[in-house]
């Protein structure tokens, strides 16, 4: 469904039309010129950006906690994490919560994340669930045993959950790991 939340580019386009036609009726009608005819693009301009700014949608919501999540890891910091995960998290793997950030607290201090980057984000948002899957390059510490052990850099897929909350926040519910490398993988096949 088109949104003009979404994006300012049709209001934008709209404000432009709008300016031709603004030239063509005063050239055409000279007598029904009037100075606030000049206001009618510029506050269409206005609009679209603003509207773009002020209002934030369900998928840019989900958007910036994809983007806290992939911070929180390259910075190893779990606070961030726990921000972004609801407390009826549950997994294939993590039974609960507290399981899931016991794990993270342990696996980022064992392997320090250099560097990551979002590849691709396929997002489905219904009015309270969303799905998105996820394909992040990550690259670890060169000093880190991953690095030592396997290599430096992997391309992960994952799948997440996330739930809109009472206070209209998207939190992840639930996050299922598909691939490394390109390989099926699961969260058992990785501890």
């Amino acid at each position: 469904m088109f949104n003009f939340f979404d994006q300012p580019w049709t209001l934008f386009i709209a404000a432009i039309v709008s300016l031709y036609i603004v030239f063509r009726v005063r050239s055409i009608f000279p007598q029904k010129r009037r100075w606030w005819q000049w206001l009618i693009p510029p506050v269409l301009m206005i609009t679209a950006f603003g509207l773009d700014f002020f209002v934030q949608t369900n998928l840019e919501k989900v958007n910036a906690v994809i983007d806290n999540g992939i911070r929180a890891v390259e910075e190893e910091n779990p606070g961030i994490i726990e921000a972004i995960v609801s407390a009826d998290y549950q997994d294939s793997y993590h039974s609960n919560k507290e399981h899931l950030m016991s794990h993270c607290r342990t696996e980022m201090g064992r392997d320090p994340v250099e560097e990551n980057k979002k590849i691709n984000a396929h997002v489905e948002i219904s009015t309270t669930e969303a799905e998105v899957v996820l394909m992040v390059m990550v690259k670890f510490d060169k000093d880190s045993y991953v690095a030592r052990n396997y290599k430096q850099s992997f391309l992960v897929k994952v799948q997440l959950y996330l739930q809109k909350q009472q206070d209209k926040r998207w939190l992840i519910s639930r996050a299922e790991l598909l691939e490394l490398d390109k390989q099926q993988v699961s969260w058992e096949q990785i501890r």
